[in-house]
């Protein structure tokens, strides 16, 4: 979000200072606020879900909900107001989870109680989605972000190998095995190999020949061999992304090293000024001890 401007001087520079900013300490006050009421408006949906709780305090969550969302529409509108151009942040991935968090409860009035009962509890739940709101908050959230932007084509490569595998062998189960293994068609011995490439093994379908069995045997294999494959990779990504947050890609002018700390100001290796838009201060110093 540091490609985001305030609108213009004046008191939508303040509140973008206060909102988008955490340098102050009214700023640093708004965060904390904010944070308190994502997670008490996380809890209320949460224990609205009970039933024993909504029973006994099911109206008091329902104001608290709609307090809850008052103050979230509130915030974003002052968001989109102090933005030079809201329409980008609303486009963004943490516009669209502010719209998450408020939309829910507004829609909500378009569908009476009584009626589309699963639509409600759609809608209901989706305020969970509040909680990713947190990302804002946190400094390795782009990190992260990031890391999974740089792998996304490995892990997408992995995944259509892995779907490969998985059709490939339950074809071969669903031949072998009788249907009274629960083998019934291909979409039931997917959703087996699916379940055995996980190494989950939920038990609901199981091979009952020797062959499949030993097929089954092999897929687990596979999986153990190649579930750890999309970590690596993400995790390569993460230190890549935490190396170049750290270091930068600037070489020496004297000898060439690269890597040095952002903030450095001389070569580690051979001392030289780093910065060759100014004058090295030394030279100064020597200049003046000369005259």
């Amino acid at each position: 979000m540091s490609s985001l401007r305030p609108a213009k001087a004046g008191l939508r520079t303040k509140l973008f200072q206060v909102i988008f900013e955490s340098d102050s300490r009214l700023a640093k006050g708004f965060d904390v606020v904010l944070i308190l009421m994502i997670l008490a408006s996380v809890a209320v949906v949460m224990l609205d879900s009970v039933e024993g709780y909504h029973g006994a305090f099911g109206t008091l969550f329902y104001e608290a909900e709609w307090v809850f969302t008052l103050l979230f529409t509130l915030e974003l509108a002052t968001r989109l107001y102090c933005l030079e151009r809201p329409l980008k942040y609303l486009t963004s991935f943490y516009g669209v989870v502010d719209l998450l968090s408020i939309l829910p409860t507004w829609l909500a009035l378009l569908f009476p109680w009584g009626q589309s009962l699963l639509v409600v509890r759609l809608l209901r739940v989706l305020r969970i989605f509040r909680v990713l709101r947190l990302m804002q908050f946190v400094g390795e959230g782009r990190l992260l972000i990031d890391a999974l932007k740089r792998s996304w084509h490995q892990i997408l490569l992995f995944l259509f190998a892995v779907l490969m595998i998985v059709i490939i062998f339950s074809s071969v189960v669903y031949l072998i095995e009788p249907p009274e293994a629960g083998f019934t068609n291909i979409p039931m011995a997917v959703y087996w190999g699916v379940v055995t490439l996980t190494t989950v093994g939920y038990g609901d379908i199981t091979p009952v020949t020797p062959l499949g069995q030993f097929i089954s045997m092999m897929v687990m294999l596979v999986g153990y061999s190649i579930i750890a494959v999309p970590t690596g990779v993400f995790s390569a990504e993460v230190i890549r992304s935490l190396r170049e947050q750290r270091y930068s890609n600037e070489a020496c002018p004297g000898c060439g090293l690269d890597r040095h700390d952002h903030d450095a100001r001389y070569c580690r290796r051979c001392g030289t000024w780093l910065d060759e838009e100014t004058e090295d201060p030394r030279l100064s110093a020597r200049e003046d001890t000369d005259t």
